[in-house]
């Protein structure tokens, strides 16, 4: 009896089932097509991500390749390039090479090339911040005080490892302007920060025990 009970019982979850996949046919047939299409569009899109990293890599790799007094603006061209296309990897190397190079002799134009990266481009923050480092020491010999901290301010007003490099660069800044007291200020901030890089720490130690009267 039992057996004949458990029987029907399958029999009729068995039809259940059957009768949910008739009556709802379209629904699953719907349900189904939408979700290819996800899988289907994201394997392209980064199929797409990828191919265009290889394209970059490519360029990039040319373009220092390529490098020579007979072709610097082809190189600066294509640096340029690599830069607006906000890739995380190649766009910061893109605009190291032009600098360290000094490839690009207009401030502006360059300082337009930082803010890409800064505000455009996904970046780790840690590797923004450090940009962002980078574009205050290029403006720091020709920027006044306000404008060298309002480019700075993101970076000193977190708990980034560049917090210390920052302080370091504005107490300097200061420092070279005969400001000793903002100097100071600014190297006591580095004493005092926890995480604060130890070769900075030092440095700022040895500057006001030496110059600043500590």
């Amino acid at each position: 009896m039992d057996e004949e009970i458990t029987i029907i019982d399958t029999n009729a979850r068995n039809e259940r089932i059957k009768n949910f996949f008739i009556n709802n046919k379209k629904k699953l047939i719907i349900i189904i097509s939408i979700i290819l299409v996800i899988i289907i569009g994201y394997l392209s899109f980064e199929n797409s991500k990828e191919k265009n990293k290889i394209k970059l890599a490519n360029q990039y790799n040319l373009a220092l390749i390529d490098l020579n007094p007979e072709n610097k603006q082809k190189t600066i061209d294509e640096m340029v390039n690599v830069v607006k296309s906000n890739d995380a990897t190649y766009s910061p190397l893109a605009l190291y090479h032009l600098l360290d190079n000094n490839l690009l002799e207009n401030n502006d134009e360059i300082n337009i090339l930082f803010n890409e990266l800064i505000e455009n481009t996904k970046l780790d923050n840690e590797i923004k911040n450090l940009i962002i480092y980078k574009k205050a020491l290029f403006n720091s010999d020709f920027v006044s005080e306000n404008e060298l901290l309002k480019i700075l301010n993101p970076v000193i007003n977190s708990e980034s490892i560049w917090k210390s490099h920052a302080l370091y660069l504005l107490a300097e800044f200061f420092y070279s302007k005969e400001e000793k007291q903002k100097a100071k200020e600014f190297f006591n901030q580095i004493i005092a920060l926890p995480n604060a890089n130890s070769a900075i720490k030092t440095e700022s130690q040895k500057r006001l025990n030496r110059d600043l009267g500590e």
